[in-house]
């Protein structure tokens, strides 16, 4: 059985290949053209139809435009790369028509790279590369001990500085091939070598015979490969992506989301080969549980044993659900995985159907997704085309049949009992636990309930082991997450870092620090149920558990950056807001309780606030929280809590002296013209939207503050900081 398994996915490789071939992806000038829905939003239709037209102009063959998904890199999309055999490539960021033009004419066509367009540290189209991985986890020289070694032996070694790139990188999986925790490990493009380092001797060697002498050093290479590579070979030269471990988002930005022959081709179903192959559903259980993969849709609870308590289970009917429900304000991540590489995500479904005994499975996505979900159809169509889904699936016997139910965007249906209820076509409204959804789910039946993310990871695990998982983590938490980051941060986008990473590295060494010089107040993690993390706790490494403990949770992975213009306050009443707009009502301590917190909390921020009410508001939030009935509603409190917590002089502020510190709440706003510095220069008159300054040219003017809408017009727009506010 096993042999008859491997003999047909060989097969299917054999084809992916050929049809890749055919394309010309190894040997053509790839320009790849992100297809994604913020990528479309940012102007990458127009830009691929300049494209089309000025390949069709030219007349040339050897020139292969190329869907990708979204590589998350939000603030500078739409991005496009142009890969040249034996070039190294080169990214361009906010690529509009004219720009598209002018990478064409003088990139493609005249080989010049058009430098102010491409995106920031992109190395030049020749250049060699050394990427130092940085060892977070096994106690290896640092990187940049192993920076000044290879300076100097290339330095030694007659290697001209300009036509190397010495780049710190961060973890990318290379260390765990090696037992040994005295080796470091670096890649070397565009030959893609990567070697295993242990003293300064082997720096030597590689300084003077490949970079010096063009050869590689045989003795020193590591034969595996590592998932990393592959996108470190488009984007390791940019520090926003470089310094990530892209396992869930490994094909984001490198394959077509619409063809399975590309994804086959980066082993693609390998993992789910590997499983039938065995014929053993408790290895897989196995290799999951000691990797450490615990649920990224907010819970944390590890897979492995959601996945063994389904399988003990005595009903042999069983269901499986992918839960691609993503309601948090700002967050993006399964949007993204489902746009960019669904095929993974189907991948990690199958396989988790086999490990637990299920045979029917469904994808509970929003209605709001409509290029994730028409993708997700494409891929489910292409799947059953090549014997990948329905019955006998490549000969093992398993069969399995997936299906898309839509959410009409209730928050609550995140929930995993609210969720069962609406694919049942009932009302999403969350249920007492136990029974839980293992024992009792979908329609009475084991249900097994994993988010999008979790099962992207599960074919990288199968495939490159769960040690090599697990060594990326924490001891309690294996493996990666995927962070939206964005709010007061120089780089927004989707981030991929271990577990363990510290939040300051990820705003600042990936999200490259607050803009315009501002002070970071703090970072508000998990959603609008995530609480606020003040700055002093910054090098707090990002886990389940560590979070937690700071009165916030890691949630689906939203991060939203605050700085000194955020007045918390306001920050709690946005995000309980949304939290009583979206309760489902069906217990009182949250259909009341938000709804009680949000009055108070709009009475502080309109200067009505008073002593007592910090105290009512604090108590109650405590209620809500240990007395609601599902997970989302004894969440919906850590707004409050955190930022009474780490901000109370804020409240304080508002109530006792009836002034908002940031200058964020309208109602404790106070602008007034200082006489002794205007000028009369008429600017903040003409630019009052209400017209409720008054003055003559070269006199003083004043504000008539029964007509103020404090909208800070005047204070933005005077050159002399004559107004003041307070």
């Amino acid at each position: 059985m096993g042999k008859d398994i491997s003999s047909r996915y060989a097969a299917l490789c054999e084809t992916a290949q050929a049809a890749c071939d055919t394309l010309g992806l190894s040997s053509k000038i790839i320009i790849q053209v992100g297809s994604a829905t913020c990528e479309n939003a940012a102007g990458a239709t127009e830009v691929w139809k300049e494209f089309e037209r000025n390949i069709r102009t030219s007349g040339r063959e050897d020139i292969q435009l190329h869907h990708v998904g979204c590589t998350g890199r939000c603030s500078r999309e739409p991005i496009v790369g142009v890969l040249m055999p034996d070039k190294m490539p080169v990214l361009y960021q906010k690529v509009t028509r004219d720009i598209a033009h002018e990478i064409f004419t003088r990139h493609i066509q005249g080989g010049e790279v058009v430098a102010g367009a491409a995106l920031e540290k992109s190395a030049a189209p020749m250049q060699r590369q050394v990427i130092l991985c940085e060892a977070r986890h096994c106690g290896n020289t640092s990187c940049s001990d192993l920076g000044d070694w290879f300076r100097e032996e290339m330095e030694k070694a007659g290697v001209d500085e300009d036509a190397v790139a010495l780049t710190q990188a961060g973890g990318m999986g290379f260390c765990t091939m090696r037992k040994n925790t005295g080796t470091n490990c670096i890649l070397v493009r565009p030959e893609n070598v990567i070697y295993f380092i242990k003293d300064r001797a082997d720096v030597e060697r590689i300084a003077r015979e490949h970079l010096a002498g063009g050869r590689i050093v045989d003795s020193l290479r590591c034969k595996e490969e590592s998932i990393s590579v592959r996108f470190f070979d488009r984007y390791g030269d940019v520090a926003f992506f470089n310094q990530q471990n892209r396992i869930a988002l490994r094909n984001a930005g490198i394959v077509d989301p619409e063809s399975i022959h590309e994804y086959i081709r980066y082993h693609g179903f390998s993992a789910l080969a590997q499983a039938l192959a065995k014929g053993d559903p408790d290895w897989v259980i196995d290799e999951i549980t000691k990797s450490k993969l615990r649920g990224r849709g907010g819970g944390g609870y590890p897979t492995g044993l959601k996945w063994k308590a389904g399988r003990e289970n005595t009903e042999t009917t069983r269901y499986l659900i992918c839960n691609a429900d993503e309601g948090d304000p700002g967050a993006f991540m399964d949007r993204s995985m489902l746009e960019s590489d669904p095929f993974s995500v189907i991948e990690g479904m199958l396989i988790g159907g086999y490990a637990i005994g299920a045979s029917r499975g469904f994808f509970y996505v929003r209605a709001e997704y409509p290029l994730a979900i028409r993708r997700i159809e494409n891929a489910l169509a292409a799947c059953r085309e090549n014997g990948l889904l329905g019955d006998n699936i490549l000969g093992s016997g398993f069969s399995m049949d997936l299906e898309i139910r839509l959410g009409a965007g209730a928050f609550v249906c995140g929930e995993e009992t609210a969720l069962i209820h609406s694919i049942e076509g009932e009302r999403g409204q969350p249920r007492i636990r136990p029974p839980y959804p293992t024992d009792s789910g979908l329609w009475g039946k084991p249900t097994v309930i994993n988010n999008v993310e979790t099962f992207a990871n599960v074919p990288a695990i199968l495939v490159y082991g769960s040690d090599w998982f697990r060594t990326m983590g924490l001891e309690n938490s294996g493996g990666t997450k995927v962070f939206a980051l964005a709010g007061k941060v120089n780089h927004t986008g989707l981030v991929e870092v271990p577990m363990g990473t510290s939040l300051r590295q990820v705003v600042y060494n990936i999200g490259g620090g607050v803009p315009k010089k501002k002070t970071l107040k703090a970072v508000q993690t998990g959603g609008p149920a995530g609480g606020v993390i003040p700055e002093e706790f910054l090098d707090t490494p990002i886990d389940f558990d560590t979070l937690g403990k700071l009165g916030s949770i890691m949630g689906s992975g939203g991060m939203i950056v605050l700085d000194e213009d955020d007045c918390m306050v306001d920050v709690a009443k946005f995000f309980m807001a949304f939290c009583q707009d979206e309760s489902c009502g069906k217990c009182t301590p949250c259909r009341e309780g938000t709804k009680r917190m949000l009055e108070i909390l709009e009475r502080i921020t309109e200067g009505k606030g008073e002593p007592a009410d910090l105290e009512k508001l604090e108590r109650l939030a405590d209620l809500v929280k240990k007395s609601s009935l599902c997970g989302l509603g004894r969440a919906a409190p850590n707004p409050v809590l955190s930022t009474l917590k780490y901000f109370r002089h804020e409240y304080e502020a508002h109530v006792l002296e009836k002034k908002c510190p940031a200058h964020k709440c309208k109602a404790l706003v106070h602008y007034e013209i200082i006489p002794e510095k205007c000028v009369g220069c008429t600017m903040c008159a003409r630019n009052c939207p209400v017209g409720c300054i008054a003055g003559a040219r070269k006199e003083n003017h004043v504000i008539d503050q029964s007509r103020c809408i404090k909208c800070g017009r005047c204070f933005e727009v005077c050159r002399f900081d004559a107004v003041a506010r307070q």
